[in-house]
């Protein structure tokens, strides 16, 4: 079965767009204080990325099958914003913890005063 590279490229690169915008959202939530906003957003990119492992992981069955496919730099750039955007997810993450902690100390010495 042949792969469409153009067709799955762009296909990887929509959703990991999607992913790192969502995560990105993510973390302007959480600078604002909407943490649940935060978590939910960091869903959808969970969601978003996964579509796009598995559109990668079509070609990567097919290589380990046997089947040899050409070098595709379309391929390689979608495979790099998927990587990127895996990254992104996990830093914002970390920046709505670290947002959440500061809030919470914040509040803390409004609360003891």
């Amino acid at each position: 079965m042949a792969i469409n590279f153009e067709e799955i490229s762009f296909q990887i690169i929509t959703f990991a767009g999607e992913a790192k915008s969502k995560a990105f959202a993510a973390i302007n939530s959480a600078e604002s204080n909407q943490f649940a906003a935060a978590w939910q957003e960091i869903d959808l990119a969970y969601k978003a990325i996964i579509a796009a492992e598995k559109v990668h992981l079509e070609v990567i069955q097919q290589e380990a099958q046997g089947v040899k496919h050409e070098f595709s730099v379309l391929f390689m750039h979608a495979e790099d914003q998927m990587l990127t955007s895996q990254s992104t997810i996990d830093f914002a993450e970390r920046f709505i913890n670290i947002y959440k902690l500061i809030n919470d100390k914040c509040n803390n010495k409004t609360n003891n005063k």
